[in-house]
């Protein structure tokens, strides 16, 4: 039987680093200056043989339930609500502070089982704080170092006391535990066949990510609100829809490069590039009203160069004026500035009302399915053989390139192999030309496509050994 932690506390006072290393990665960004997270996150951790779930929350801030501190605070109220058990943490080198006092009354009436742990108490400096940590009424302090790895078998105890029955049943064989069927794919990964599919969300800073996933989920899971930027790290939350499991990537909007100065937006850029290279499918959301801005291309080039499936999302399409015109021109603009994903479904959708998500997640899978596709030797070379007797390969410097036959080496996403002599002079014109004609011939819109050629050996070459 499971459980699951809430960790709960002031703005830096270490919650993200003991989250990461209660989950083994850096998950959560850390930064020295506080208020860095502001979503709850959730991971799967482990501490000797316990397995549970842990949450990260924001820091614990007084403010209005209209401001940000407000609804972030409403976030951490709840992960309280669905937790377990709470770890209260306060910093040791800073002491008990009247926040700390007003926020574990917020905690102590949640009627939960409560662990309080004095986080940064490595050195002397911390031994004072772990001593007022007492007056909190919280029961007896737990002395950390998140950042250190040090306390962590003190915290594994008042764990099992706090949770004697959750924790009690935790006596497995940790083979069977780990024991998980898999398959090796033709690129030697390992594919869980159990696995959600991966959709990352992305796009420029206030787009609607979050409100649009918040919408799919049907809670306000996610934070969300006018202010630009109010995401940073990467936030993965479980979604069932018709049957199939999903998982679902919040991510930070992503600016110019050129205009990312601060170090916690680089973090958080970064943190988003990593959640399109781990996902599956790219879901581009777009401005409905400023959309395929030199930021959104990028955008939709570094997934198709990171060989992910590419959807485009027109959000915010409760506020368009006209919008079969409108669409029709859109949908018109993606074909012609982004030919490297020619086909890419286009889908009109409002995180406010609601409007197109189901035909959002049928292109999802329908995209997926393309990705995945694989195409036989046969038909491919059938469909090759054609298609040079329509257009030969040009010949270069007089020599003649010759195409001998095609075969896909792997899908996610498809892999053409060329074979035959002087490949290594094709022009990337004709490979364009291949790659156009395996689209329209096995029906692979939208979906990157690779191309790679084998040249045979030359007998003749005076230079060859």
């Amino acid at each position: 039987m499971s459980f699951t932690l809430a960790i709960i506390g002031r703005p830096n006072v270490g919650k993200s680093t003991l989250f990461n290393r209660l989950v083994g990665k850096k998950l959560a960004l850390v930064d020295d200056r506080p208020g860095v997270t502001r979503d709850r996150r959730e991971g799967e951790a482990r501490l000797a043989d316990l397995r549970f779930t842990i949450i990260d929350t924001a820091g614990l801030e007084e403010g209005a339930s209209a401001t940000l501190e407000g609804r972030m605070r409403a976030q951490t109220e709840a992960a309280i609500e669905t937790a377990d058990a709470i770890l209260f943490m306060i910093d040791a080198r800073v002491g008990v502070t009247p926040d700390d006092k007003y926020f574990a009354d917020l905690v102590r009436r949640a009627g939960k089982p409560v662990i309080l742990a004095a986080n940064k108490s490595e050195g002397r400096k911390g031994e004072a704080g772990v001593v007022e940590a007492y007056e909190l009424g919280l029961g007896d302090p737990v002395p950390l170092s998140a950042e250190h790895g040090e306390g962590l078998g003190e915290f594994y105890d008042a764990l099992r006391e706090a949770l004697p029955e959750a924790t009690a049943v935790w006596e497995e064989d940790e083979e069977a535990a780990t024991d998980i069927a898999v398959s090796a794919d033709e690129d030697g990964s390992e594919v869980d066949p159990t696995k959600p599919l991966r959709i990352a969300v992305v796009g420029r800073p206030n787009a609607g990510k979050s409100t649009l996933i918040n919408r799919l989920l049907g809670e306000d899971r996610l934070l969300t609100g006018p202010e630009a930027g109010i995401t940073r790290d990467s936030i993965s939350v479980p979604f069932r829809w018709r049957d199939r499991d999903m998982k679902l990537f919040d991510t930070a909007g992503l600016r110019k490069r050129a205009k990312v100065v601060d170090k916690l937006e680089k973090l958080a850029g970064a943190d988003a590039l990593r959640a399109v290279r781990f996902s599956e499918v790219v879901v581009l959301l777009l401005d409905s009203a400023i959309p395929f801005e030199k930021q959104d291309l990028t955008i939709a080039d570094l997934a198709a160069r990171e060989g992910r499936a590419v959807v485009m999302a027109l959000g915010k399409w409760d506020a368009v004026d006209d919008p079969g015109t409108r669409f029709a021109k859109l949908r018109e603009e993606a074909e012609r500035l982004l030919p490297q994903i020619k086909g890419a479904p286009v889908v009109a959708v409002s995180g406010v009302t609601g409007y197109g998500l189901d035909k959002l997640m049928h292109a999802i899978l329908d995209a997926h399915e393309v990705w995945n596709r694989r195409i036989s030797t046969a038909r491919l070379n059938r469909w090759l053989e054609s298609a040079i007797d329509e257009t030969p390969p040009p010949a270069v410097s007089g020599r003649r390139i010759k195409i001998r036959y095609m075969t896909q080496a792997k899908a996610r996403p498809p892999h053409f192999i060329l074979f035959g002599n002087q490949l290594d002079e094709l022009p990337t014109s004709y490979q364009r030309f291949l790659t156009n004609g395996l689209r329209r011939a096995f029906d692979l819109p939208g979906t990157p496509i690779r191309i790679s050629t084998r040249s045979g050996e030359n007998p003749f070459d005076k230079g060859r050994k």
